[in-house]
């Protein structure tokens, strides 16, 4: 019966005009979003509002949506210690947690005393909350860290690089019984020890994490930075491997251990771009294995007879690899991709001596130099094989020297290579380009160079070639854009050229390790104008701290660099304040001046809000801390105070 009647209800509905729900073409509407959204407009975003409240949580575990609850409410209970936490925020990847959490605390004091207090804390036994691991990326200068061994290796500092002086940031003595290695995004700096390495970061360079390895005396990154490989000589069994060790550095454990022959070519293992897989050759053997398990890529190795070298890309997961010649076969250089072990081009090699594997730093060529005999002369030809990755089957093409190589090196991140070519004297520096349509271009070429290395900046264009050790320091600066010397200088004996991250700078230096006079480092602009001479008691080693990849498109990138000049004179008015006569410790002690007067400044508004209860009781509970409060009770009386009263006769006046 209710059936009944609701479906003629229907049908009345349906036959009724249909309801019209637009305003009137008069209508203004009156009420506004206050009204309407007062509850939502409350929690809405102020202008002042950042990210000073904001706590990110790294090395936090990953769960799945089973585990996800208890792990929000064991965060919550430790983080909830500090202060109020009004939001949070757990990134997800196919619905498991990505190992980091955003927290929101009620005020920016709250997030500070959770950043002190929650630093190393230990989780459970593979997570442990780390402070800020980037914090050297804060500066607010920009200036980039090196670290300096020096006194034969007693000593070890940190700098911040400065044009006029350096800027130490910490030191120690014996910090590494040998020498340091900074990971491959600066996070972590290694130090060496007898009885392992130890990792250390943060703001005070604390110590991070240590990986027990007796007699440990190499050592190399993957490139995410999430495992560390360690070699030693020492203790190796064959029930338990123990000559190279792979270490998870997050839970500092132990992934796996492997046998080790030899070290003559390090690094043993070399890692894809991603870090997810790493590779390993032995006699006809190439073996791919896979993170986190460490087990073998589809549980077998690749049989590659009389295999030689092989290197991954490092911008796909290819691996390059070659092979000789065997009786009618010809060498061979292979392009594989994994992890499908696709081969995606085969170049067929003759009259092969010898091959070496260079590829540009973004992927996108790379250069096969192949040393050959031809049939009938004695000497040997040169072969540069151009492989274009970007582009359909791999197109390759060829630049032929007659000429003994010294020295090859890719722009990093451009189309250009440079090669050092000939005999001393007669060194030449030959400058190609790769273009689009085909053709590689030789651009220039200088001869009667002093150059035995090439030193590409780290952005591109700009390179240093340098004459080492027995070539007395020589120092070439040249702009490839146009190929022109900027400037040619010496650094007697120098042994060693580092960019800094940048491209703005770079160091020569003569290491004790090399040379036991002269010892010193000496910094440069990329133009070749020398800044600063820093001799150094026994100096041994700097190496620039490395910078990680931005975070911005390079969309992003294209619109700073066009709006450059808005902010090129900020810039300037830093640069003149810092070449200004006054002294460093005048600017010193100013500083110091006005952090007192802040300090002081602080604690005097404090004292005032503390008093404002006190304040109120006095003048009756009116508020006068405001000059328009309480405007509507004031009431205008005037006032007229008797002062004097002087009679002047009249008489006096005439």
């Amino acid at each position: 019966m209710q059936y009944t009647l609701n479906m003629a209800a229907e049908s009345e509905f349906d036959e009724e005009e249909e309801p019209l729900f637009s305003d009137p073409e008069d209508f203004v509407e009156d009420t506004d979003d206050e009204e309407l959204l007062e509850d939502v407009l409350t929690e809405r975003p102020l202008e002042a509002d950042g990210i000073d409240s904001v706590v990110v949580v790294d090395n936090v575990p990953q769960v799945g949506p089973e585990r996800q609850e208890k792990l929000k409410n064991v965060i919550h209970k430790i983080f909830s210690k500090f202060g109020k936490i009004t939001n949070d925020f757990y990134p997800e990847a196919a619905g498991t947690t990505k190992g980091y959490v955003f927290l929101e605390f009620a005020s920016p004091n709250q997030a500070l005393e959770a950043v002190k207090n929650a630093d190393g804390y230990k989780l459970d036994k593979q997570h442990t909350f780390r402070g800020n691991m980037r914090h050297w990326l804060e500066d607010a200068d920009c200036r980039d860290q090196y670290s300096v061994i020096y006194e034969s290796g007693e000593r070890t500092a940190i700098f911040s690089n400065d044009p006029k002086e350096p800027m130490l940031d910490e030191e120690r003595a014996r910090w590494t019984e040998t020498y340091v290695r900074w990971s491959p995004k600066g996070t972590y700096l290694a130090t060496f020890h007898q009885r392992g390495i130890a990792l250390w970061g943060g703001e005070k360079f604390k110590q991070i994490q240590r990986f027990s390895h007796q007699g440990v005396s190499l050592i190399d990154f993957s490139p995410c930075e999430r495992y560390v490989v360690t070699f030693s000589p020492l203790m190796d069994t064959k029930e338990d491997p123990q000559a190279i060790i792979i270490w998870d550095i997050l839970t500092g454990h132990k992934k796996r251990g492997f046998h080790c022959e030899s070290s003559a070519h390090w690094p043993i293992f070399k890692w894809s771009q991603d870090g997810k897989f790493f590779a390993r050759m032995t006699q006809d053997t190439l073996s791919i294995y896979e993170t986190p398990s460490m087990g073998l890529l589809d549980k077998k190795s690749l049989k590659i007879s009389g295999i030689k070298d092989f290197s991954w890309s490092p911008g796909d997961n290819i691996i390059a690899f070659w092979v000789p010649e065997e009786k009618d076969i010809p060498a061979r250089v292979t392009l594989m991709q994994f992890p499908s072990r696709l081969e995606i081009r085969v170049r067929n090699l003759f009259n092969v001596v010898d091959c070496k594997l260079h590829w540009q730093r973004q992927g996108d060529y790379l250069c096969v130099k192949v040393d050959r005999t031809p049939r009938g002369t004695q000497g040997v030809v040169t072969n540069f094989e151009i492989f274009r990755m970007r582009e359909k089957q791999v197109p390759v093409d060829v630049v032929e020297m007659k000429e003994s190589i010294i020295a090859f090196a890719w722009e990093p991140n451009g189309s250009k290579f440079a090669v050092l070519h000939g005999e001393s004297p007669r060194i030449n520096a030959s400058f190609y380009h790769v273009k689009s349509n085909g053709k590689i271009e030789l651009i220039k070429m200088f001869d009667k160079q002093q150059a035995n290395s090439i030193f590409w900046s780290p952005q591109g264009q700009f390179m240093v070639l340098a004459g080492l050790r027995s070539m007395n320091g020589a120092l070439t600066f040249v702009d490839t854009s146009d190929c022109t010397i900027m400037y040619m200088a010496e650094h007697y004996m120098a042994s060693d050229v580092e960019w800094d991250p940048t491209g703005r700078y770079v160091v020569t230096s003569v290491s004790w390790w090399s040379h036991k006079v002269d010892n010193a480092y000496w910094l440069w602009t990329f133009q070749g104008r020398l800044l600063q001479k820093n001799n150094k008691d026994r100096f041994c080693q700097l190496l620039w701290r490395p910078r990680p990849p931005s975070l911005l498109s390079q969309e992003q990138i294209k619109a700073i660099k066009k709006d450059l000049k808005k902010y090129s004179k900020i810039f300037e008015q830093k640069d003149r304040l810092s070449q200004s006569k006054a002294s460093k410790e005048l600017v010193d002690k100013r500083r110091l001046m006005m952090e007192e007067y802040r300090q002081y400044k602080d604690s005097a508004i404090q004292l005032y809000n503390q008093q404002r209860e006190l304040r109120l009781q006095l003048r009756g509970g009116v508020d006068t801390d405001e000059l328009d409060s309480n405007v509507e009770d004031w009431e205008e009386e005037t006032i007229e105070f008797f002062i004097n009263e002087e009679i002047i006769p009249l008489g006096e006046l005439e």
